[in-house]
């Protein structure tokens, strides 16, 4: 039996080697071997850009194994939600495999999928992304001027968490549902926590992905500068009465890999730039403390214990948190029965 690892794919080594860095983490863990093996593109990154080894698709692979004689396999979708590649992609595939396969071949074909990663009622994510939120309030914390007071400012904080955008309303709502428990496990720290989309389709059948990042982060009660005036109009604040301008604005990623989208440079980290740079004219620059592949953050005080700023803290994607190694292990043994 081999068990495949899949997520969607990516043109960026960096996305291919993370995956490798999982799978062999769950190897550890389960003590079976699981391959690594992206749905789509990375059989387009040349191997001298992943350590020599070549990253064959999901197709391919499974090709390899059953002309080598191979007929059962178990796949776990690395995938937050139900997409379309977990409920649509992969099955087509598995019955277009079969279909080629001599009749014998193919009754013994078997491949048993696991759900997504995110399940109704599961707080895995809450936890790691709570823990995450809480670490980059503890750097902001560390890195202030001297003189300034952080209690007092704490609970200005705002969450952004945002996913890809989605056609499927279920991994939407996968999104809201952890977005709803990461303000729960937040209340009291901070002021906010929003649901978001990094971009979505046109029309109105998807306007179920907003809001838009960069609209959330163009919020006046967002900005350093914002009003004060009304009362919080975000769907989960953790604040009551007026809505307190924002000193400090956590955007983190519900995506599990680096690539073109999550981690350093990418387009995540660039809507944060340009909303920083639309929207600060302050003296300075913050730097020290910041999260790896953070754009630096401006800030500016108005006096000494009072910190009116907006930094921008892109938080590191979560695929290699051990919490996501052991949910991991759980669908495979659920499948696996």
């Amino acid at each position: 039996m081999k068990i495949l690892l899949v997520d969607n794919g990516s043109l960026e080594p960096k996305a291919v080697l993370a995956l490798r860095t999982v799978a062999r983490a769950l190897s550890r863990k389960v003590g079976r071997e699981v391959v690594p093996v992206p749905l789509a593109h990375s059989d387009k990154i040349a191997p001298a850009n992943l350590g020599g080894v070549p990253a064959p698709v999901v197709e391919s692979f499974l090709r390899v194994a059953l002309a080598a004689g191979e007929r059962e396999f178990v796949i776990l979708p690395f995938f937050v939600g139900p997409s379309l590649a977990v409920t649509r992609a992969l099955p087509i595939l598995v019955e277009k495999l079969r279909a080629e396969l001599p009749a014998s071949a193919a009754a013994e074909f078997a491949v048993g999928i696991a759900p997504a990663l995110h399940e109704a009622g599961d707080t895995t994510l809450t936890q790691i992304l709570t823990e995450r939120v809480r670490a980059a309030l503890r750097d902001y914390e560390a890195a202030l001027p001297a003189g300034a007071e952080f209690s007092e400012t704490r609970f200005r904080a705002r969450v952004a968490l945002v996913d890809h955008g989605s056609p499927t309303r279920a991994v939407t709502q996968v999104r809201d549902e952890v977005a709803a428990r990461l303000a729960e496990s937040l209340a009291g720290e901070v002021a906010e926590v929003v649901a978001c989309s990094m971009e979505r389709r046109s029309g109105a059948e998807y306007d179920f992905n907003e809001p838009l990042l960069e609209n959330v982060l163009a919020r006046p009660e967002w900005c350093a500068q914002g009003s004060n005036a009304g009362g919080a109009t975000a769907a989960h604040s953790t604040a009551t009465g007026q809505t307190p301008r924002t000193n400090l604005v956590i955007v983190a990623p519900l995506f599990l890999l680096p690539g073109r989208h999550a981690g350093p440079g990418g387009d995540i980290a660039q809507i944060c730039a340009r909303a920083r740079d639309a929207s600060e004219t302050a003296e300075g620059i913050f730097s020290r403390g910041r999260r790896p592949g953070a754009a630096p953050a401006r800030i500016t005080s108005a006096h000494s214990h009072t910190v009116q700023t907006k930094p921008l803290w892109v938080q590191e994607p979560s695929g290699a948190h051990p919490l996501l190694v052991e949910l991991l292990a759980r669908r495979l043994t659920s499948t696996l029965r």
